[in-house]
């Protein structure tokens, strides 16, 4: 099988096994670039950072949502035990009550910053990615794994980004042979909208261990 007839291969089977995005899993539409989601991503982004496992973060992230505190108004009317105690019950105990704080942290700064709109932030730091990580930074609980996370997903609305490969997944990809790159993974991936879809596979392959299953399943 000719090299790049073996990637597409080796693209669709990770995709059949990880078909959507963290974002579309919690039903975050981000593409919509509106405040809303983007807040609701960024809430992921930080749960993600910390050293536990993405789906014990995602069910924590969902469950904030779920009850209620979809926006920075609605998680800013909650209480630090209120968030401790969501997070406490769905898999998030380690890391409860820091994170409980630093949601409150990041209220603080986004409303005091850029009025409880992230697309303040991005036209703040004139579009530009590398002042975009930097402020983004800012946030207590984000760091460079938490931007990344956060820069997977975002490129479908902030086209500066566009097209964004973070390590983490660059290295999940020359695992099973593929490039490392985004050009080239953008590619593959074949649509703008499919590329975050393809860096959350790739990760998740990685973590899962599932090399050996994705390649036999390519051929």
């Amino acid at each position: 099988m000719a090299a790049n007839a073996q990637e597409k291969a080796i693209v669709k089977a990770v995709l059949d096994r990880y078909p959507e995005s963290h974002a579309e899993m919690l039903g975050i539409d981000v593409a919509k670039n509106t405040p809303a989601p983007l807040f609701q991503w960024l809430v992921c982004a930080l749960l993600m950072s910390a050293r536990i496992g993405a789906d014990k973060a995602q069910e924590a992230t969902k469950a904030l949502f779920d009850a209620g505190w979809t926006t920075p108004d609605k998680m800013a009317a909650t209480s630090w035990e209120e968030r401790v105690k969501v997070l406490n019950e769905n898999g998030y105990a380690r890391y409860d009550e820091s994170t409980a704080r630093y949601l409150a942290d990041t209220l603080d700064l986004l409303d005091k910053n850029y009025g409880g709109d992230l697309r303040r932030l991005r036209d703040d730091a004139g579009r530009e990615p590398s002042e975009e990580r930097k402020r983004l930074k800012a946030f207590k609980g984000i760091g460079e794994t938490g931007a990344d996370i956060f820069f997977r997903e975002v490129q479908l609305a902030w086209e500066e980004h566009y097209p964004f490969c973070d390590a983490r997944a660059a290295k999940a990809a020359e695992s099973l042979g593929l490039p490392a790159n985004a050009d080239s993974l953008a590619s593959l991936a074949g649509s703008r909208k499919a590329l975050p879809r393809l860096l959350t596979a790739l990760v998740r392959s990685d973590l899962d261990k599932a090399k050996d299953d994705i390649l036999e399943a390519a051929g």
